[in-house]
């Protein structure tokens, strides 16, 4: 249950939280009240993601999110156990609301909190390697403000770039049932819809962001067989907007070669141009 692990301090705030951290609490960065709704079921994700007044006020909604019982007890089990290496600190243990700009110019599209990296800190993409990489490579094109990322309290932030997941709750062993991915799917589409009119570019962050960037514009596609996945792939879209292809920062991917630092570049590079960004790139 919320709230019954012992309280750790914050690593940079000193201020102790229970893991998983309860609603309104004063976690930094905490979109949600006490008195926040909750959904308990698929059908009250669509009525709550459909229902949101306001990007602020669906984070809030999406952060307490308790849908789908076996990513509640992954999530919050995790955040109890603990990795070693954080074992003195205080896991979010929620769902992640997206990350950003109210009004970006480029959305990133992701997959899934990582069970020690967002679903310890709180902030999409932020606390394990993927992040790093992909962090780095935003600040490098001009897009962040910081090129590390490491808990919700460090003072990054973006006037250009909104970063998303299509699953909000870590899942074991990183997969995501189909169900799951269905249930979700609502609080992703409600947050399209309030930042749909600023974006310039759609970055999908490996083949399943694929297929869930191109069913967010789909309204967009010209007409023709459906687009393919490919690292540096650009679609053009009927709005002018562009759907653009990377593969995911992940551990894997990095270390392999499949992706590298200069592939990152880029693809933010591009991104960031497309997108109109006026800051430039920075050198590593």
């Amino acid at each position: 249950m919320p709230g019954t692990e012992q309280n750790l301090p914050h690593p940079r705030t000193g201020k102790p939280f229970s893991s998983p951290v309860p609603p309104g609490s004063g976690w930094p960065g905490d979109p949600a009240k006490r008195t926040t709704p909750v959904a308990l079921d698929a059908a009250d994700v669509e009525v709550l993601a459909a229902g949101a007044r306001s990007l602020p006020l669906l984070d809030a909604e999406v952060s307490v999110c308790r849908a789908c019982p076996r990513l509640v007890t992954w999530r919050e089990d995790v955040a109890a156990q603990k990795r070693r290496a954080f074992a003195d600190q205080p896991y979010w243990g929620r769902p992640i609301p997206g990350w950003g700009a109210r009004r970006p110019r480029v959305l990133i599209v992701g997959l899934a909190p990582a069970a020690h990296g967002a679903n310890r800190t709180g902030r999409v993409f932020t606390g394990d390697r993927s992040g790093d990489q992909l962090f780095a490579a935003l600040f490098r094109a001009g897009l962040v403000s910081a090129g590390v990322s490491v808990d919700a309290a460090d003072g990054l932030s973006s006037d250009a770039v909104r970063i998303v997941a299509p699953v909000r709750c870590a899942p074991p062993a990183n997969k995501p049932t189909p169900q799951e991915r269905t249930t979700c799917a609502p609080w992703l589409t409600a947050e399209w819809r309030r930042v749909r009119q600023s974006v310039r570019v759609v970055v999908a962050l490996g083949g399943f962001a694929w297929q869930v960037a191109a069913g967010l514009v789909a309204d967009e596609l010209v007409a023709g067989p459906k687009p393919v996945f490919g690292h540096g792939v650009q679609v053009r879209l009927t709005s002018g907007a562009t759907l653009l292809g990377c593969y995911h920062p992940s551990q894997q991917n990095m270390f392999t070669g499949r992706l590298t630092p200069a592939m990152l570049d880029d693809v933010f590079t591009t991104a960031a141009r497309l997108a109109g960004n006026e800051t430039g790139p920075r050198r590593r």
